[in-house]
């Protein structure tokens, strides 16, 4: 993890120590129901950490469900800070403010129901952190929108998508060729460089701009 510096990985070994929030707790137990995907809680610890290691004011989560990965990014940007969730369910939306509230997160989210690169595209300026984590036939046009907005130092994280460097797609995780699609114009972008951030519970893309 060659972006975050010893603080705050000390800080992220602390996090991992503690998981008794009763509203993150009710959030996993609520997705196994309604087998529902989220990241996983060392995913999340990581968003998290990825984004406080840029002191990230300014976040959007492309496809953000009820809250799960939106609750770590809320840890990260603070009531002062901006997080735009978006989803395309308006009982997502209903679900996930009810749980940022409940947990004292809700201050920095503002929440866009509707296509999530539309919601992209109706934002203005840049992002410190843009997360894709829509369906993965998604990746490719989410990809052609973010990579003009995330901020020269920012970081573009894509959820679970095993890519090993700047590769064509070697050892990718190719169940989808979108999938491929979206590797392959990460590696050709020369403005880009790649952290791979493994855990135990998946693996993501962090992607710098230069």
């Amino acid at each position: 993890m060659d972006i975050v510096d010893p603080r705050i990985e000390g800080y992220m070994r602390s996090r991992l120590g503690r998981f008794d929030e009763p509203v993150l707790l009710e959030m996993e137990v609520d997705a196994e129901a309604r087998a529902f995907p989220i990241v996983g809680r060392n995913v999340g610890v990581t968003l998290e950490v990825l984004a406080r290691s840029l002191g990230a004011r300014r976040v959007i989560e492309l496809g953000s469900g009820f809250g799960y990965s939106g609750y770590w990014f809320s840890r990260a940007v603070g009531p002062d800070g901006e997080l735009h969730l978006t989803d395309g369910d308006p009982g997502n939306e209903r679900k996930a403010m009810d749980n940022l509230g409940r947990a004292g997160l809700d201050e920095p989210v503002r929440f866009h129901v509707g296509d999530a690169v539309s919601s992209l595209r109706s934002l203005p300026g840049e992002f410190d952190v843009v997360y894709n984590d829509i369906d993965k036939e998604g990746y490719p046009d989410a990809w052609r929108e973010a990579r003009e907005r995330v901020r020269v130092g920012g970081l573009y994280i894509c959820d679970n998508v095993l890519w090993y460097g700047r590769v064509t797609g070697e050892g990718a995780d190719d169940r989808t060729p979108a999938i491929l699609e979206h590797n392959q114009l990460i590696a050709d972008d020369d403005r880009y460089v790649s952290t791979i951030v493994p855990t135990r519970d998946g693996v993501m893309v962090a992607v710098r701009v230069l």
